[in-house]
């Protein structure tokens, strides 16, 4: 039998509980070549310690779901009713005024934008749109397209069973889906998508496996009063030093249809836990830095895409209109938020509201990193915000390619690394740019975002915490893949995609430590002090 921690094992064994996997121990114990009768026997022979085993877990998670209890099969009918003559189709692009016509005509029709890169633009719509946005386009784009999903309905379906009928649809419409046979792992958790309640509850049980190094807490509350869930890694060695903790911040679930990205966010945490005290890169960085990973930023909007509509991307809070709910939480925070750079219309989905931290959750994650800085010690040095598609490595700024933050060698240093480390890591693809520009290669010094650009991004986290926070090696990563799945990443990619970033995280760890020869994070505030007076000079110059 392979020799695994005790709290790997229970990792394992609750997470196959969760999953419905009654013999995952019995089968661990008998090999992983052991015939069914013989797993069957064990269990049997020692039929309390089952007992004993589902008594705890149950106690956390409450008992497992069963197909027995399970409501029906999830109909490709029901989804059509949603989803009804949907595509998404690719446009090509080659220079900004094919861009800004885009923008014109998806904005016109109020189409939904899936993703802008420097080669591409993907736009889901209805079929009865097409010769529509086709007729405002320039000539080269009425046949520079091509359908990239060519019925949205059935690709939602393909995505939610798969493998049915062991994938089910849960109580109230959500989408709960049991394995009817799991492979042997120490990432179980990690075979599927899981909904807000059981993330939560995982959470909760790191911390109570790891207790000195990992703290669970609510950074505040969502606008229909769900606590906004977060994971504090760290363990202060003793040459740490009495100054401000060193903060890396991963975000996670900004856009709730993007729900790889709160599955990557819970992987590296899981993956930074479990190396503490094993791999001497991991060790020595909790040793010096927290890391404080916020998986779901928007829990209502990722609720409602479980329970609702797959494809939602903003929050659930009320706007000026009735009919149109929902803030884009990376276009609510609080900096460049002049009117030019601002959506107005509610109904839009990068709506970020008529002032800044109007949203609940913004509002929430500001005053929490707020309190940590100026209560707390906390000396914030960096975030990652996860997101998804396209496969991009982005960094400041977002609102505008005029601007360039003082740090640009660094911040590019470090992006084209991350790049290069998920390359010879995985042999995947990721572009590095600037957030602004990340749709086109143009001039940074003289472009500067008007709001016919599709890739606007005034409002940003990655901005407002790199600016406002002083956290100067900020990025926001797209995740994978490259558009044949979209939004719809299916299980299989979790695990490849989390790997992916725990080993960036790992890179990202060992440039801020130094070991490339450079202390790359100031011991006193004295940089920081010299970096937010050029920030200053910087914006009041715009």
């Amino acid at each position: 039998m392979k020799t695994i921690s005790f709290a790997t094992a229970l990792l394992a064994v609750v997470s196959a509980h969760r999953l419905g996997d009654n013999n995952y121990f019995w089968r661990e114990a008998a090999g992983p070549q052991a015939p069914a009768r013989e797993i069957d026997a064990k269990a049997a022979v020692f039929p309390f310690l089952t007992r004993l085993r589902d008594s705890a877990v149950e106690l956390l998670f409450g008992r497992h779901p069963t197909k027995d209890s399970a409501m029906p099969i999830v109909s490709i009918d029901s989804l059509r009713n949603k989803y009804a003559n949907q595509i998404v189709m690719r446009f090509n692009i080659t220079n900004i005024e094919e861009e800004k016509a885009l923008a014109e005509a998806s904005s016109r029709l109020f189409l939904d934008v899936w993703a802008v890169t420097r080669d591409y633009v993907d736009i889901r719509m209805p079929t009865s749109q097409v010769s529509p946005l086709l007729g405002l386009l320039p000539k080269k784009l009425q046949s520079s397209h091509f359908a990239l999903i060519s019925d949205l309905s059935r690709a939602i379906y393909d995505s939610l069973a798969k493998d049915s009928p062991s994938r089910l649809i849960g109580p109230k419409g959500t989408f709960e889906r049991f394995p009817s046979r799991l492979t042997v792992s120490d990432s179980l958790f990690f075979q599927r998508y899981h909904p807000l309640k059981t993330i939560m509850q995982w959470m909760q049980l790191l911390e109570s496996i790891f207790p000195e190094h990992v703290k669970y807490m609510s950074i505040g509350q969502s606008s229909e009063g769900r606590d906004i869930p977060a994971l504090r890694v760290g363990h202060p060695g003793t040459d740490a030093g009495n100054g401000p903790r060193k903060t890396m911040v991963i975000t996670a679930g900004l856009h709730a249809r993007e729900w790889i990205s709160t599955t990557t966010a819970n992987y590296v945490a899981w993956a930074l836990i479990t190396e503490f005290n094993k791999d001497p890169v991991i060790t020595k960085f909790l040793h010096h830095f927290d890391v404080v990973i916020i998986p779901a930023l928007n829990p209502d909007g990722m609720e409602y895409s479980w329970q609702n509509d797959r494809l939602w991307r903003k929050s659930r809070q009320e706007t000026s209109l009735q009919m149109c709910k929902g803030y884009d939480l990376d276009r609510s925070f609080g900096f460049s938020e002049s009117s030019e750079h601002r959506q107005s219309d509610p109904c839009s989905e990068d709506y970020g509201g008529e002032e800044p931290f109007e949203a609940a959750e913004a509002a929430a994650f500001a005053n929490w990193a707020h309190e940590q800085t100026e209560k707390n010690n906390v000396q914030f040095v960096g975030m990652i915000d996860y997101h998804s598609y396209s496969q991009q490595v982005l960094f400041p700024y977002a609102y505008s390619c005029a601007a360039e933050p003082p740090n640009l060698e660094n911040l590019e240093e470090l992006a084209a690394g991350i790049a290069k480390t998920i390359r010879v890591s995985t042999g995947e693809s990721y572009s590095v740019s600037p957030a602004c520009d990340a749709a086109l290669m143009a001039d940074r010094r003289n472009l500067t975002l008007s709001p016919s650009r599709l890739n606007e991004g005034s409002g940003s986290v990655m901005d407002w915490f790199y600016h406002d926070m002083n956290a100067h090696f900020s990025y926001q990563i797209k995740l994978r893949d490259h558009g044949l799945y979209g939004f719809l990443l299916p299980d299989e990619e979790i695990i490849p995609t989390g790997r992916e970033m725990f080993f960036v995280m790992k890179y990202v760890a060992d440039y801020l430590l130094g070991n490339n020869g450079i202390e790359m994070v100031e011991e006193t505030a004295e940089g920081d002090n010299m970096m937010n007076q050029e920030l200053r000079r910087r914006y009041m110059r715009r």
